[in-house]
């Protein structure tokens, strides 16, 4: 490694000498820039010094996000995530609408996990889902084919018409 030490401080005499030089000549340098660039240059320098354009609906957003119309009607449906989260799904978004809780391995099979603070969930379902299922908490079902079965009696008791359309 090589140290170059100087008893300057501040630029050296070159650049001092070319930055000059710059200066001094910079319409000519301007002036073939544009040429060389067909007129673009000046459109450029021209583009860059002008305040930028904010148009309405940009200056009323946090960051230019602008949040897309959320329907009122939504077409929930029961789904089981393949990370075996059981939740309801708004068809139309893909969005979750409410968490109903897990289902959890053990030695004799899969059993639900409703979403209470007793099953270790930070955010537990209450209300009036939270009473239609407590009686499905600790659920044993025995194998994949039973899956089916059981998105339909909690589409049933939470009052969902239609459980056929959606994801797995």
């Amino acid at each position: 490694m090589v140290y170059i030490i100087t008893k300057n401080d501040g630029p050296r005499k070159e650049d001092v000498a070319v930055r000059k030089l710059i200066e001094n000549n910079r319409s000519t340098i301007e002036r073939l820039a544009n040429h060389l660039s067909g007129g673009r240059w000046q459109e450029i320098r021209q583009a860059r010094s002008a305040p930028p354009v904010v148009t309405e609906p940009e200056r009323n957003t946090v960051a230019g996000y602008q949040p897309t119309d959320r329907s009122t009607s939504t077409r929930p449906y029961v789904r089981i995530s393949p990370n075996n989260r059981v939740v309801v799904v708004d068809e139309e978004t893909s969005r979750q609408v409410l968490f109903l809780g897990e289902l959890r391995r053990g030695p004799e099979g899969e059993r639900f996990r409703l979403a209470t603070r007793e099953n270790g969930f930070f955010d537990p379902l209450e209300g009036d889902a939270l009473n239609c299922l407590l009686d499905l908490d600790g659920l044993l079902m025995p194998g994949e084919e039973v899956h089916e079965a059981f998105k339909q009696e909690l589409a049933s008791r939470l009052g969902i018409a239609d459980t056929t359309s959606g994801g797995a």
